[in-house]
């Protein structure tokens, strides 16, 4: 089927109209894209160094922070070139690419949280057969099918959205290109574009969401039905407090986005909502996982002597 749009390029109408905080908005945005980029880097430099988080949660960990740094880089420099510009214009193939990638590495993420429960389930609840459970080999592989069932769902909506018409207004307002406000500028039949954002992109999110909670149930039940120590128990869901607290950072605003009815949402809210889950969250996770893990902490530790 051959692309019928009479548009070459759109324009990203931003994070907000008022030119004044431009320049502060900018100056936060950059700020928030060094710590990401240092911090997920640190996280992920560790990972790979240090032989004693050779194992399988700080594997997908590595995973994540690799994870966040792209995750990032797909809609923030675009961003901060337009607060410093006033041409906010993106090619149709480049807004196409943004979207596919966009898509791609958030389902990855969604998928990829939902491991590290599964991963903190078997430690918790099957100790003693973790090593043969989680060996290497199965974590490479479910890495591996994360990555490859996100990227063919995010190829899916770029092939599907770059085959709508386009012939009225290139103005999109949000500051990357989003299957959701590309489909409001659509001036043909875009129910199939929309089922798919809500029935597939539904799906892996909140597939991804219940297997979490799910491991979660698993893990409470067992520490509140096995455990009697109550140092015990605290050490347990100490351990999985930091991927939770990511899991509920990520999950909430990705579900008010994309699994309610596209008439209940307002183009300002989705802003603010997608600025959390791909700006805001990608910050936070290297600062939750090393405040709140002894081990990276250590191994952080241990890299700056090396250093020095």
């Amino acid at each position: 089927m051959p692309n019928q749009t009479s548009v070459t390029e759109f324009l990203l109408l931003g994070v907000t109209d008022i030119q004044q905080i431009w320049p502060f908005l900018f100056v936060v945005f950059l700020t928030m894209y060094i710590v990401n980029v240092a911090g997920n880097g640190a996280i992920l430099l560790i990972v790979i160094t240090d032989s004693k988080l050779h194992s399988p949660m700080y594997f997908f960990l590595g995973n994540l922070s690799y994870l966040d740094i792209c995750f990032s880089t797909v809609t923030l420099p675009k961003m901060l070139e337009n607060f410093l510009s006033t041409h906010k214009a993106i090619s149709f193939s480049g807004c196409i690419t943004q979207l596919h990638f966009f898509h791609f590495l958030g389902s990855t993420e969604a998928m990829l949280l939902a491991l590290m429960a599964f991963d903190r389930y078997v430690a918790i609840c099957k100790p003693l057969h973790y090593t043969v459970i989680m060996n290497h080999q199965l974590c490479i592989q479910m890495a591996v099918s994360a990555w490859t069932i996100a990227f063919f769902h995010a190829l899916l909506h770029a092939v599907m959205t770059s085959h709508l018409s386009f012939c009225g207004s290139n103005h999109i307002h949000h500051f990357f290109c989003d299957v959701k406000p590309l489909l409001k500028l659509a001036c043909g039949n875009s129910e199939l574009n929309e089922w798919l954002l809500n029935i597939v992109t539904g799906i892996i999110a909140m597939g991804s969401f219940f297997l979490t909670l799910l491991s979660y149930f698993y893990i409470i039940t067992h520490l509140f039905c096995k455990t009697q120590s109550c140092k015990m128990l605290h050490k347990a869901l100490s351990t999985c407090a930091s991927h939770f607290m990511v899991v509920i950072l990520f999950f909430a605003p990705v579900v008010i986005t994309y699994v309610r009815p596209a008439s209940g949402s307002s183009m300002d809210e989705d802003r603010i909502i997608a600025i959390m889950y791909s700006v805001v969250t990608p910050v936070l996770n290297p600062l939750i996982y090393t405040l709140r893990n002894k081990q990276v902490k250590a191994a952080l530790h241990r890299m700056i002597q090396r250093r020095h």
